[in-house]
């Protein structure tokens, strides 16, 4: 690899408590040394308004500074109603305008998606890879990462509990940074 490569991580939960954020963070302590992180705060950002861009809210011109430099993206989010969180699909949003100016273009992308149920936040994740599509963002295809349970993954210290999804998460990361190095830009 020819990194390091900066990855913002952006994480869909909210709560500072939230199991994606340590999920996220798990993410980040299983990844390999070609990688730095930066946690992208996305809970200020004003909902976008086209309106807004005659005199662009800071909070959005400090965003889209962040995020663009990146070289690469990773997502960690939950499912709400079978979609992302209103607050991802909002940094979308901000970060893809004004119209031909998008922060996210061309970055490699990652999705993880976690809850307590079941499937994993299947439609989120799906939903987010949708927009990424749009945004030509490349996300990694495989191996695809939906984790149920999640409730259950983490210990008293906030570790992955299982080893087994541990090693499953460590494999999902060493593709991520394969897939970094195929797609990143290169100056």
């Amino acid at each position: 690899m020819t990194g390091p490569y900066t990855v913002g991580v952006f994480v869909g939960s909210l709560r500072k408590d939230s199991l994606n954020r340590k999920l996220a963070k798990a993410l980040v302590e299983l990844a390999t040394s070609e990688f730095k992180f930066e946690f992208v705060d996305i809970a200020a950002l004003p909902h976008y308004n086209e309106d807004e861009e005659v005199d662009t809210p800071a909070a959005w011109k400090e965003f889209r500074a962040k995020v663009k430099p990146l070289d690469a993206l990773l997502f960690v989010t939950p499912e709400y109603n079978r979609s992302v969180p209103g607050v991802l699909k909002n940094a979308l949003d901000v970060g893809s305008r004004p119209y031909g100016e998008s922060v996210w273009e061309g970055k490699p992308a990652a999705v993880v998606s976690a809850s307590p149920g079941g499937i994993g936040g299947f439609g989120a994740n799906h939903h987010l890879r949708q927009s990424l599509v749009f945004l030509n963002a490349p996300a990694m295809q495989q191996p695809e990462a939906y984790i149920g349970g999640a409730n259950k993954l983490f210990d008293e210290n906030g570790q992955i509990a299982n080893d087994g999804t541990r090693k499953f998460l460590h494999g999902f990361m060493e593709a991520f940074a394969h897939w970094v190095e195929l797609h990143a830009k290169t100056v």
